[in-house]
This record gives structure tokens, C-alpha cells and sequence, in this order.
């Protein structure tokens, strides 16, 4: 068996115009002395990371690594989840999406599809000249505002939409392909990608691209109400990025799954610190850790109620906690005895 690697933790929620948090130095130094062990990298902030270069300049790329091995940090993945999301953007979300865009496609669906697709295609030439195997990322979506259907759905709607998500991730997984990257969508809602099932459509759409994997993530499967345990038994070969987040669902008279467009403090669904939800972590570890999976355990701090650095403090010794060990013996194995054909045979009775 594998041994998890951990703790890693995702700087996008911790990044700001104050300084430790305003600089890839500072974030390293910052992570370092909590405990962490490996950044996870946005890649839509260039004061942070450079994504242009990155994919241009090995040099630029020793320069990044060396200052996370400066402070004992290695980098376990690349982000490209706001330029994911842009890959396939439904009309009705255009004003809001254009938040994530760079400016001079905003207000232009077509030429920010295309910024969007040359990101990926930058990230994949980064991911390698960084050394890294595995990327993070969003679907994007055609088909969210149709998930709760009022009118039924045509007939062949989701088929010809998960069709044309495909075409557009096609050329963007081949070139990860070329470059030796899985890429590893977060299954979350507001994408197209966001259970198993959605997962599976993709899967076969793409005619099951070797690089079409999965970025598990508890957390958004509590607040569906899908069993995330055995999730993992059943998508476990396809699951290359693991965010240890945690999440509650408190059931109530007022609201349900869709929240009641309350603030998050007031749904029933909510993303809690590390230890304050409910997600059973002793499983998710003990599952991953049976089935293999040798990535990174990757802190995603996203908590209604707890202030972020308290939340990075308590997941670092939290993740460090629930990575196992794996065993290289039976436990059993002091009561074994010698044996060969013929002892086996007397055993059976033969």
C-alpha cells in the first residue's frame, strides 16, 4: 500500500494585499511554519505565480520551486479552477463569470472561451516544467441551469451537452496528455461535473480520455446528500487530487439541498473548518489509503464560521493526524507456518 502525502494546503482563500499573504515567499514561509509540507498554486494571480512564464521559462520554474524548497515545501498541484469554469459558460452566468476572466475578453464570450482554453493549455506546459503529474480544475457548464428541470428537459439536451463540453476539452486534454498531466476536475456544483454520474457522462463523451480524472472533494457531496464513502469505492481508479474539506448538512423545516438563497451562514448545507463538520475523515483516509492513492492531502479552507488562519493552523496537525501508515505485514503473520503443495493438500483434505 501507498502512503498519502500530506499536509499540503490550497492558497487560493489566503491570498491578500497583506503581507505574508501578497507574495509566493511570504505564503511559503507562512505554510512552512504551520506545518504544511506542499502548496497547491492558483494560477490567476501573476504576483503570486506567473503562469505566461511558467509555461515558457524552465528558469522561471526553478526559481518557483527553489523558494518552496527553500521553506522545505514541494508543489503539489496547479490551479486552474476560475479558467476552468470559463471553458463552458451559460449565457444567464456571463456578467458573473466575467469576474474571473482577464480584462480584455470581458464582455466577450467567445474571445474569453478562447483565453480560457489557451490558460489550460499553458498550465499543462507549466505542470511539466514544475515536474508535477496531476492538475486541478473546474468543467465550466452548459447544462447547470437545467439541473432541477421546470420545464421537462428536451429530449437528447443532455447528451448534445456533455457533446459539446467535450470538443471543448479535447484539445486542452490531449495537450496535458502530451505534456504527462492528469487532469483532475473538482466535482462541484455550478459545473456540468459534478457528481458520479455527471462524471461518468463526461467520461464516456471524451471516449474515455486516459487523462480525465477526479479531484475528490467530501465536502460537496454532503451538501448533495450523496454517500461520499462509497463514492471513493467506486471512482477510486479515476481519483488523482484529493481537498480534505469539511462540510455539515443540518436538516431543518425552512430549507433544503438548494439553501433558500440564504448566506451560508443560514443554510442548512454548510463548508465548516477541518474537525467542525461532519465528514468522516477516519474513512476517507482509511478508503484512499486501501485503494492506493499516493497524492496529496490538500487542505481547502472554506468555513462559514471559523477565521481562515485559525481553520489552516488546525488542518495542518488535523491532515497529519489521519494520514496512515501502511502496514507492510500481516497482523496475523506471527501465527503463519511454512507451506508447500503437499502440506496445503493434507490442509484440504486431499
Amino acid at each position: 500500500m501507498n502512503k498519502i502525502k500530506g499536509p499540503a494546503i490550497f492558497l487560493a482563500q489566503f491570498i491578500s494585499k497583506e503581507a505574508p499573504f501578497n507574495s509566493l515567499r511570504g505564503l511559503c514561509e507562512w505554510a512552512s511554519g504551520l506545518g504544511y509540507k506542499a502548496i497547491q498554486v492558483p494560477t490567476s494571480n501573476p504576483e503570486i505565480f506567473d503562469l505566461e512564464k511558467a509555461a515558457q521559462s524552465q528558469q522561471y520554474c526553478d526559481e518557483v520551486t527553489g523558494i518552496a524548497t527553500e521553506y522545505g515545501l514541494t508543489i503539489s498541484e496547479l490551479s486552474t479552477h476560475l479558467q476552468g469554469q470559463l471553458i463552458a459558460v451559460h449565457p444567464a452566468y456571463d456578467e458573473m463569470f466575467d469576474n474571473f476572466a482577464a480584462e480584455h475578453v470581458k464582455g466577450n464570450p467567445a474571445a474569453r472561451t478562447k483565453w480560457a482554453t489557451e490558460q489550460l493549455m499553458l498550465a499543462a506546459k507549466a505542470s511539466k516544467n514544475l515536474g508535477l503529474t496531476t492538475h486541478a480544475t473546474f468543467s465550466g457548464s452548459f447544462l447547470w441551469h437545467t439541473f432541477y428541470p421546470w420545464p421537462q428537459r428536451p429530449h437528447g439536451l443532455v447528451e448534445q451537452g456533455f457533446s459539446k463540453l467535450a470538443n471543448r476539452w479535447l484539445p486542452i486534454l490531449d495537450c496535458f496528455d502530451e505534456h504527462g498531466v492528469d487532469v483532475c476536475y473538482e466535482l462541484h456544483p455550478g459545473e456540468d461535473l459534478h457528481d458520479g454520474v455527471t462524471f461518468e457522462r463526461f467520461l464516456a463523451a471524451t471516449d474515455n480520455h486516459p487523462r480525465v480524472n477526479i479531484l475528490y472533494d467530501p465536502s460537496h457531496f454532503v451538501l448533495q446528500q450523496l454517500d461520499y464513502l462509497a463514492f471513493i469505492d467506486i471512482y477510486h481508479s479515476h481519483i488523482k487530487a484529493f481537498h480534505v474539506k469539511d462540510a455539515e448538512f443540518i436538516a431543518n423545516g425552512r430549507s433544503g439541498v438548494y439553501g433558500g438563497f440564504q448566506n451560508w451562514q443560514d443554510r442548512p448545507g454548510r463548508f465548516r473548518s477541518l474537525g467542525d463538520g461532519q465528514v468522516d475523515f477516519k474513512q476517507i483516509f482509511s478508503k484512499l489509503t486501501q485503494y492506493g492513492f499516493d497524492g496529496w492531502a490538500v487542505l481547502e479552507w472554506e468555513c462559514c464560521l471559523k477565521h481562515p488562519e485559525d481553520g489552516a493552523t488546525e488542518g495542518a496537525e488535523f491532515i497529519k493526524a489521519h494520514i496512515i501508515n501502511p502496514t507492510d505485514k500481516a497482523f496475523d503473520d506471527f501465527a503463519s507456518g511454512t507451506t508447500n503443495t503437499v502440506r496445503n493438500n493434507r490442509i484440504l483434505g486431499l
